[in-house]
């Protein structure tokens, strides 16, 4: 039998989502009538996290009220420098986490109590430090890309302006969703750099680190439709859309 560990969950709602074209913050377009990050909290309580934290930003003043309503906590990031920098904010709240950390985008909405709990599982039986959720996409533009070497073996996972042309015909995208030992991912983010394009901190570089060091990851592959993202209009109405077909 596998440990059974306790779980936390960072939820990342910081951002503007500035293609959104809207003075709303992000996770506050709804679904279903209500925000989206109300979804997000669900997938967070579903989990059986004995800890969530929102991680807020972006006009906070209208996030903390959903997020206290909700009944869970919150974190500021007062500069909006990345995944990476978002997940730090949550270290003063589980710096004594001694379980996994699940790893939660505000802006993904449409993920199953089912699959995080087979998540859960699958991270806990091939006992690895980190276990990222991906999915084969229609079209892969814009999204992270998943390496695989000649036994399936995830090898990297690359920004999509980072990849060869060959790298970007692959089809398996990074979701955004992570599950982390608590006691390797605050060291990881510590030691991250921001030397990069766009000066921010990833979290994807967590997982650069543990590759480098030969550290066992693994990865899950979902369904495109449950880790499908809003940051556009149209996202937001595909996203409805899946949810309605989901109520029928």
């Amino acid at each position: 039998m596998p440990e059974v560990r306790e779980l936390a969950t960072i939820i990342l709602a910081a951002g503007q989502g500035k293609r959104m074209k809207s003075d709303l913050p992000k996770v506050l377009h709804p679904i279903g009538g209500e925000p989206m990050l109300l979804h997000v909290i669900r997938q967070a309580k579903s989990s059986g996290a004995k800890r969530i934290v929102v991680i807020v930003g972006h006009k906070r003043e209208l996030v903390i009220p959903v997020v206290e309503q909700a009944g869970v906590d919150h974190a500021y990031q007062d500069q909006l420098l990345g995944t990476g920098h978002a997940a730090m904010m949550s270290e003063p709240a589980l710096k004594d986490h001694d379980g996994e950390i699940l790893v939660l985008s505000g802006d993904v909405p449409l993920l199953s109590e089912e699959t995080i709990r087979r998540v859960v599982e699958y991270h806990r039986q091939k006992k690895v430090i980190a276990t990222v959720i991906t999915a084969e996409a229609p079209d892969p533009t814009g999204y992270g890309r998943v390496l695989r070497d000649d036994d399936g073996k995830v090898v990297a996972i690359r920004e999509h302006k980072d990849c060869s042309d060959e790298e970007r015909e692959i089809k398996e995208i990074n979701s955004g969703i992570y599950l982390y030992d608590a006691k390797h991912l605050f060291p990881a983010l510590h030691a991250l750099s921001n030397d990069n394009s766009q000066g921010e901190y990833y979290l994807t570089d967590v997982f650069e680190a543990f590759f480098k060091k030969n550290m066992p990851v693994a990865a899950w592959k979902a369904d495109f439709a449950e880790i499908h993202g809003v940051n556009t209009v149209h996202d937001l109405e595909e996203a409805e859309q899946i949810w309605r077909e989901r109520q029928e």
